[in-house]
């Protein structure tokens, strides 16, 4: 009975070792880490929300806070160039891939570094997102032309190469220095 208390007691110890180190490797703020922000606008320039990219352990914490949002599932990405020409944002680039991977977290060869999950937008245009991109830094992020987050029309289907069939793009930041 002694030996099995303590066989469990051990067993959750390392669990618990094992979830920590995990946490440190997905996101745990590093400290003194840089951060970015990107103001949305929609192509009509109506304030679309506020996206914070900050640096952690392992990569980048990208927070999306989005307003004047078509109710839905919308795809979300880092585009590689930071512009946002309106009306159509394609001043943003392609999606930020400095690894050359195919697009998508259910794509075999993917995902792309700007790759993000779909976000759901409520019937009041509001929504919120909340990713670690692995690997992704701040120098890369704010690299010499920068880069942009966009949302667009539609749902990532998140394998299709090169964008997921997530349809023309309807609001876009440019990230800056914090």
């Amino acid at each position: 009975m002694k030996y099995l208390t303590l066989l469990t007691i051990g067993t959750v110890a390392l669990g618990l070792g094992a979830c920590d180190q995990t946490k440190m490797e997905t996101g745990s703020p590093t400290p003194n880490g840089a951060s970015a922000t990107a103001m949305l606008k929609t192509a009509t320039g109506a304030d679309a929300g506020r996206a914070t990219a900050t640096e952690v352990a392992g990569g980048l914490r990208v927070t999306l806070d989005a307003m004047n949002v078509p109710a839905g599932m919308h795809g979300v990405h880092v585009h590689t160039v930071g512009r946002c020409d309106a009306p159509d944002f394609t001043t943003a680039g392609g999606h930020w891939n400095p690894t050359q991977r195919q697009h998508g977290s259910m794509n075999p060869q993917g995902p792309h570094e700007g790759d993000m999950p779909n976000m759901t937008v409520g019937n009041d245009g509001r929504g919120t997102l909340g990713v670690v991109l692995p690997g992704a830094t701040m120098a890369g992020l704010l690299d010499a032309d920068g880069s942009a987050i966009v949302i667009h029309a539609a749902a990532d289907d998140l394998k299709t190469d090169p964008s997921g069939n997530s349809g023309g793009r309807i609001a876009c930041g440019v990230f800056q220095a914090n």
